[in-house]
């Protein structure tokens, strides 16, 4: 099956360059271009492209913008490709995720080697979004049963796909904790910081990116570094070894840590991604005494990583996105109370 792409950027150079190096694959077609957000609008309502290429930072319509209005009237799978030398384009790339974009990826460096590397990756990325159901929006799931949940000294959160938004909403409506969260969230290279950024814009939580040898604070939100994956020792301290795995930064290598070093007095959650990554941690988890979780489908905008975590007998329940704060909020109370 032929992948039809629409390509969206204010710059000829980049035009040009993704036609070209996306044309060179045999399974992609460039059905258009559009040099702004207007013209982007008016090519995914006549085009109808299973994928669109977004820059966000654009002429009479922003990226942003056209994003929210291809969403609602003409979906479609949208990567946004942004430089991240710009605090403020990677600011509009996590608030065009929350907008319905699927994915971030940064604009390539200089030299011929360097952009033919980059044009492999964006096609990979493109077959890889070609493969996801076109939502408007995240679709409401029915509220978890009330559980009454035994309080937990700390809390694993593994997303991919659809996590940045996922991970927003949650966070937004939770104010305080009595332990902390560690996020291992799969996400380029030089787009944590802006990931960094804004969630701690939408939480009263307090969100940093994890340092090697921190110790861990109630009610903190800690993500790993680019290029590293998070885990926790024996002392309780933060630890931020370089990945290795497929995905970065590993949901696994995360949740069996706590196994490892907590275990019944761990949690662990699996939102919304493709693959199974986090799905043998959990399992391990669980066969700990920790309590582990997933996001339902209907609240999913990839149900991959979360079903690949129900398969193998690694989920005490499946949540609905609306009833993640609430669990959190049980799971996190003092542990004296």
């Amino acid at each position: 099956m032929t992948i039809r792409v629409l390509v969206v950027d204010d710059s000829a150079t980049m035009r040009n360059a993704l036609v070209q190096l996306l044309s060179a694959e045999p399974d992609l077609a460039i059905v258009g271009l559009a040099m702004d957000g207007v013209e982007a609008v008016e090519k995914a309502r006549a085009l109808r492209p299973d994928v669109i290429t977004m820059d966000v930072n654009m002429p009479r319509l922003d990226g942003l913008s056209a994003i929210a209005a291809i969403m609602r009237d003409a979906p479609a799978r949208v990567l946004v490709i942004c430089s991240i030398s710009e605090d403020r384009q990677l600011d509009l790339s996590f608030r065009a995720m929350a907008a319905g974009a699927l994915e971030l990826i940064a604009k390539p460096a200089a030299g011929p080697e360097e952009l033919r590397k980059w044009g492999r990756r964006v096609a990979e990325s493109v077959r890889l979004m070609a493969e996801v159901p076109v939502v408007r929006r995240y679709r409401a799931g029915a509220p978890s049963t009330q559980m009454h949940l035994g309080a937990v000294e700390v809390v694993g959160i593994v997303a991919s796909t659809g996590g940045p938004p996922a991970l927003a909403q949650v966070l937004a409506k939770v104010s305080q904790l009595g332990a902390p969260l560690l996020i291992a969230q799969h996400i380029a290279s030089g787009f944590t910081a802006g990931l960094s950024r804004w969630l701690a814009g939408v939480t009263q939580l307090s969100v940093s990116i994890a340092h090697d040898g921190e110790l861990l604070q109630p009610g903190y939100v800690y993500l790993a570094p680019d290029g590293c994956d998070l885990t926790v020792d024996a002392g309780g301290l933060l630890r931020t070894p370089r990945g290795t795995a497929l995905h970065c930064p590993s949901g696994n290598r995360l949740l069996l840590s706590l196994a490892k070093h907590y275990g019944s007095r761990a949690a662990g959650l699996v939102l919304t991604g493709m693959g199974d990554d986090g799905a043998q941690g959990l399992l391990v988890l669980r066969q700990t005494g920790g309590q582990t979780f997933a996001q339902d489908e209907a609240s999913s905008i990839v149900y991959g990583m979360p079903q690949a975590a129900f398969a193998c007998g690694a989920v005490r329940q499946q949540l609905a996105l609306e009833s993640v704060p609430e669990v959190l909020r049980q799971l996190c109370r003092n542990r004296k109370a």
